[in-house]
Order: C-alpha cells, then structure tokens, then sequence
C-alpha cells in the first residue's frame, strides 16, 4: 500500500511538474518523507525527478536555452565540489521546516532581489544557490523561480530550460545521499525496491506528457498565478507537519 501510495504520488506530482516546471518536486518530497528515512527519501526523489524533468527536457527540448543551463551546470559544480567537503544528515521535521520555508520565497517582491538567469553572473549563481538548497531541503523550485521570473523567455522555455537545469542538481543529490547508502549496502538503507524505480520511471514520464498538453492550454499569466498558490499552500502544509513533529 506505501509503494501504491507513492507511485500514485509519482504519476500525480509528475503532471504538475509537467504543467508549472515546479510545484510536483516540492509535493513529492513531501509524501516521500511521510513513509521513508530522510535520505532513501532524497534518493528516491532525486531519481524520480531526474526522470521527471529530463523527460520533460526532451518533450520541450526545442525551447531549451542551452546558454544558461551551461552556465548553471558551472554554478552546480562548484556547489557539488563544496558539498563534498561537508557532513549533513538532516532530521524529517527539519526537512519538512526548509520545505514549509521555501515556497516563500515565490513572494518576493519582484524588485527585492533584481535576478534574471539570462545574465551570466545569475545563472552561476543560480547554479550554486540551487543545487546546495536542494541538497539540503531536496527542492529548491522556489529559488529557481526567483531567478526566472524577470526574464523575456516564454513559459515553454521557463519550463524546458528549468527542466534540464534540475537534472543537474537532482543528480547531485542522488550522489551526496546515495554514495553513503550504496557503501551501506544493506537493507535498513530505507530504500524502494528496484521494482518500484522500473514502475515509476513510466509513471513519471506519463505525467510529463499530460502536464505538457496542459501548459498548452495554459496563458503565461495564468501559468505564474496558478504556480505562486500551489506552493504557498504546500509550505503552509509542510510546516504544520514540521510544528507537528518538533513538538512531539
């Protein structure tokens, strides 16, 4: 029924992606850390939305800015040199803390923080920034919006070129919790079985295609809107299960 559950979650959050380029991430997350130790829950996300959004690259690829992804892809690096030198085991409830923090970060007033991903600087940026967030919270969707939100590109290019640039941090956050868990090699790692991985791996690439019919029908206005709200009322969510398990 766990695995039911979470392919069911895999399917639905993977629509989601597919129509707002975020927001499923951040809700997959959240049902992964209800039933799974902290980081077979991180594995078991970053290989999902690897699929996810490499997927949704492909479906999308004509849109890609391959220009900031190359320069997001530096910024990642560097922050995946940092991590290796760091030791981070964090707890659920100070994971569903960060999740319940981040969708604030899609409030910020536009002209707080003047970033736009097509400058070279702020891809970099972007690259570092992201890809250590996610690591730390296991999504980082927020953050990533707040460096798209002042650029000219279309919502298929927002949603195509943040597909591919979080490929890049996923697969950073598979290695910093899956190296551990592989030279554990046991089964108190917490992680799905293979089974599950070759289930959702189909799951996840349906979604992409339904959520792509969907952001068609979408306007560029409706598709920010609708985006801002989902992941307020995700964070409101995830912190009452953080105030939940802190005051247990």
């Amino acid at each position: 029924m766990i695995y039911a559950f979470l392919l069911f979650s895999v399917l639905i959050t993977s629509t989601i992606s597919g129509v707002f380029g975020m927001a499923g991430g951040l809700m997959l997350m959240g049902a992964l850390a209800l039933v799974l130790p902290v980081s077979a829950a991180m594995v078991t996300h970053g290989v999902v939305q690897i699929v996810s959004n490499g997927w949704r690259g492909v479906l999308h690829r004509a849109h890609i800015n391959w220009r900031i992804v190359t320069l997001y892809g530096l910024g990642s690096a560097l922050a995946a040199g940092a991590l290796a030198l760091i030791a981070y085991a964090p707890s659920t409830a100070w994971v569903y803390l960060l999740l319940g923090l981040i969708p604030a970060l899609a409030w910020l007033p536009k002209d707080v923080l003047r970033l736009d991903a097509a400058r070279a600087p702020d891809a970099l940026a972007c690259g570092f920034g992201v890809t250590g967030l996610n690591v730390a919270a296991g999504v980082a969707g927020p953050l990533l919006d707040v460096f798209f939100i002042r650029t000219a590109l279309t919502r298929h290019q927002i949603v195509a070129t943040k597909a591919v640039t979080q490929v890049l941090s996923h697969l950073t956050k598979v290695a910093f919790y899956g190296a551990p868990l592989i030279a554990a090699a046991n089964a108190s790692s917490g992680l799905p079985p293979l089974w599950f991985f070759l289930a959702a791996i189909p799951l996840a690439m349906l979604g992409g295609v339904m959520g792509g019919r969907i952001l068609d029908r979408m306007s560029d206005k409706s598709f920010l809107n609708w985006t801002k709200w989902i992941v307020t009322g995700l964070g409101a969510l995830y912190l009452w299960q953080a105030w939940l398990l802190f005051t247990r």
